[in-house]
């Protein structure tokens, strides 16, 4: 809605306006481009000139989506699920991730499946064995390994640590979840 408005608020015509895109009728100045970014940082959103960036904000945005808000997951693994949402093939955007990001697409999505076990382990509806298969993992074992590498403590011993906070959706990724996957 931000956007629209901002973009009516300028005279600007647009054809899209979706997640991360808006395509616009006409050409637009080097002062309308100022303002329609200064506009946008007003409403907390960011304009972004870079293809590499937004290339990179979609994949994010697709697996936040998939594993922080999607019921089901895809009956494919996670590289041509994010190849074929994407449109790109699975190499370029995995190694454009890496050097844009620091990190690898893998460790990313690792990172957010524990991130959303954790939630779903505080919200003590599910048990461990429902969790695993929720978030597309071959077994408890794997599960738990992967949250004790990334948290240093085991499912059960995180459950019982109530106190032991969730990181934000916006801060994964940055060094202190990668460093313990390292």
């Amino acid at each position: 809605m931000a956007v629209k408005e901002e973009l009516k608020r300028l005279g600007l015509h647009f054809i899209v306006v979706d997640l991360g895109e808006v395509e616009i009728m006409e050409n637009i100045s080097v002062d309308q481009r100022e303002m329609l970014k200064m506009g946008l940082l007003n409403s907390g959103l960011e304009l972004m000139d870079d293809k590499r960036a937004v290339l990179i904000e979609k994949i994010i945005n697709v697996i936040t989506e998939l594993v922080h808000y999607s019921d089901e997951m895809p009956k494919m693994n996670y590289s041509d699920y994010i190849s074929q949402k994407l449109n790109y093939d699975y190499t370029y955007l995995s190694n454009l991730f890496s050097e844009v990001k620091g990190i690898t697409l893998q460790q990313f999505i690792i990172i957010h499946k524990i991130e959303r076990a954790k939630e779903l382990l505080l919200y003590d509806e599910l048990n461990l064995t429902e969790i695993s298969h929720k978030l597309h993992y071959s077994s408890v074992a794997h599960l738990s390994n992967q949250f004790k590498k990334v948290t240093g403590l085991s499912p059960s011993h995180f459950k019982q640590l109530k106190d032991k906070r969730r990181s934000p959706i916006e801060e994964i990724g940055n060094s202190n979840t990668i460093n313990r996957l390292n």
